[in-house]
């Protein structure tokens, strides 16, 4: 990493690089799970009408960045939401797909808790494997760093987008604020919606979230 311009100009201590771009997050548009609550990982499902009807709402404000890389999730969901949402995809990201619920892939947090006794939640107490494996909230941090990692150097060129899920997009923010896994869940992403990372200063900060036209 190299010490800003600026900084070196001023005469002041060199501190850390910091990237010019933003990092956009795009959330995918409504499916018939996610408007019922029920847990939507590595299941497939299409966008509702309504749902394609949201991504195409986001055009306007998409169309008024200019980004120097696309990247989205394989899942269906995420894909035709890029395509509705007028985005010129440039790697398909396997990192990027949604966490892996295992045994409580398409059940509503409420069913999970009724056959339990106790209130739980996926990013307090995970899941186990069911007809996929599962992932830890660790494992999803870890896909999360990876796809960081990979677009870092593209954010000194100008801003990057990212097209996933809610779950593993709430993840990946809160690994990019640099904040534990867990700090996600403090950060609901409503279908169908834009989030905007950026820095103040050497300081990753949310500059925009649940951003709609």
């Amino acid at each position: 990493m190299t010490d800003s311009p600026s900084t070196q100009r001023a005469g002041l201590p060199a501190g850390p690089a910091v990237p010019r771009g933003r990092l956009v997050l795009v959330r995918h548009g409504e499916t018939a799970w996610s408007r019922t609550g029920q847990h939507t990982g590595l299941t497939d499902l299409p966008l509702l009408p309504e749902g394609e009807a949201a991504a195409r709402d986001l055009r306007g404000m998409l169309g008024a960045m200019t980004f120097v890389h696309v990247r989205c999730s394989p899942l269906a969901r995420a894909r035709r939401t890029a395509a509705l949402a007028g985005l010129a995809v440039d790697v398909v990201d396997e990192d990027l797909v949604e966490w892996d619920y295992g045994v409580h892939e398409g059940r509503s947090t409420l069913e999970v808790r009724a056959e339990l006794g106790y209130h739980w939640t996926v990013f307090e107490h995970g899941t186990l494997p069911g007809a996929t494996p599962g992932e830890t909230v660790e494992e999803v941090s870890a896909r999360a760093s990876r796809v960081l990692d990979r677009v870092w150097p593209m954010l000194f060129e100008g801003d990057v987008c990212l097209v996933g899920h809610g779950h593993a997009l709430r993840i990946l923010a809160a690994v990019y604020l640099r904040q534990a896994p867990r700090f996600g869940a403090h950060l609901t992403f409503e279908v169908g919606s834009v989030a905007v990372l950026g820095h103040h200063h050497e300081s990753p900060v949310i500059e925009g979230w649940n951003l709609r036209r």
